[in-house]
């Protein structure tokens, strides 16, 4: 987008076009009006449309801009936190409530795809997660059990059974998660902003919001060019993307950036596309700097990591990715990449997303951790519930907390990135 090649890649590429969706010309109001149009924003608006009550979402760039159209697509169930972690984090109320909302987000997921037609390269044949090692191994065990115990759908699987599923004998076993699957994340991004705006609801590209304020129980809301919107709730769904000389810059203060790029390889040979990923699952593995993938609709093989394309990084990047698949698929032989792209994940310290009402009607979600297709559908959901009156804020999947700027920031985000560089820049060599 905007002519930059890194920024949504090949999802850019073979995305169906994006519903048109001018600059807010003229001033409105609305019942709702949402800022930002990724996953949770979009989910919100067509559940609210749903509902008949009218809403308005500003994007200040186009639907899907953020992190919603660039990560890799998997739609997996819960958060990188082990189950039994989540309630000694948020107490017996709120953590089982999270876990069972986010167990069921991709079944929501692709019941919205269902229902609107979405044309999104949806599969739902299940993820692996990849063990390396006796470490790995033990890791996935204890996912396996937690999530047993909760009834979810999951089941290991033994490293020969691994091999035949992945295409190689890299990995000592792996966790398969039936909930879970696959999408062309900005078709479905996309997607979801068609089907809100045929239910009516209104959604404008290009509307930066420049100010806020409240007065007399209405959210006064200035887009650029000096149109102005007011409404009487107003959530904001930025997350990861919330600028940071904005009004709300405390949002994005609580969160760390992790970067994550993906490369796409040309359409495989049938053979090779027979042997990796056969079944359909997408995959990733259980190494400390993790790496994902999955195939697309044409045979791509998507292969991503923890690292942003920039810079000197990029050579380095690409190159630990081309070791790697010939380490995991020696057959693959010379590999040259279609596409590359690269976007950022809002991580907070405990690895658990957040709900906020830092102002009287003003909510936000944000920090969710490298699981945004689930997450932000789910979220959109129940805010469209809370908005409708169906349910009150303290029956939302989340307590309402303040917002607290995470220790360490920087630090965090240089580990991320620079640790993740130092790590390709040796791994796969020998």
């Amino acid at each position: 987008m905007d002519g930059d090649k890194r920024s949504h890649g090949l999802w850019e590429a073979s995305a169906p076009p994006a519903p048109a969706a001018a600059a807010l010309a003229a001033d409105t109001r609305a019942e709702v009006a949402i800022v930002g149009a990724g996953f949770t924003g979009l989910s919100a608006a067509l559940h609210l449309a749903e509902r008949g009550i009218d809403c308005v979402v500003l994007e200040a760039r186009c639907a899907g801009f953020g992190g919603s159209g660039r990560n890799v697509g998997l739609v997996n169930a819960g958060m990188w936190v082990l189950p039994d972690e989540v309630p000694r984090v948020l107490g017996r109320v709120y953590g089982p409530r999270l876990l069972e909302v986010l167990g069921s987000a991709p079944a929501l997921v692709y019941d919205i795809i269902g229902r609107y037609g979405i044309d999104c390269e949806a599969v739902r044949q299940g993820t692996l997660h990849c063990a390396l090692g006796e470490r790995g191994l033990a890791e996935i065990r204890r996912r396996a059990e937690q999530w047993s115990r909760l009834g979810a759908p999951v089941r290991l699987l033994d490293a020969a059974e691994t091999a035949r599923r992945v295409g190689t004998a890299a990995y000592s076993g792996s966790l398969l998660d039936l909930r879970a699957g696959t999408i062309q994340p900005l078709s479905y991004v996309r997607g979801l902003a068609a089907a809100a705006m045929r239910r009516g609801a209104r959604v404008h590209a290009e509307s930066p919001v420049l100010s806020w304020r409240e007065a007399g129980g209405c959210w006064r809301l200035e887009v650029a060019g000096g149109i102005r919107v007011e409404a009487r709730r107003v959530l904001l769904a930025t997350n990861a993307y919330t600028d940071w000389d904005g009004q709300w810059r405390g949002l994005r203060a609580e969160l760390a950036a992790f970067p994550y790029f993906n490369l796409a390889t040309a359409p495989l040979r049938p053979e090779l596309r027979a042997a990796i990923l056969p079944g359909g699952e997408g995959a990733w593995d259980t190494n400390k700097v993790l790496s994902s993938m999955r195939l697309d609709a044409a045979g791509r093989l998507v292969f991503g990591s923890v690292g942003a394309l920039r810079g000197g990084s990029l050579a380095m990047h690409r190159d630990w990715a081309r070791r790697s698949l010939l380490r995991l698929f020696p057959r693959l032989g010379a590999i040259d990449f279609e596409h590359e792209w690269f976007g950022t994940i809002g991580m907070t310290a405990d690895c658990l997303p957040r709900f906020h009402e830092p102002a009287p009607n003003l909510f936000s979600f944000c920090g969710y951790n490298g699981r945004g297709i689930g997450t932000g559908t789910a979220f959109g959901l129940w805010f469209a519930r809370l908005a409708a009156g169906e349910i009150s804020a303290d029956e939302m999947p989340l307590p309402l907390t303040p917002m607290r700027a995470i220790g360490w920031r920087r630090l965090r985000e240089l580990v991320y990135e620079r640790g993740a560089g130092l790590v390709h820049f040796a791994g796969a060599r020998f």
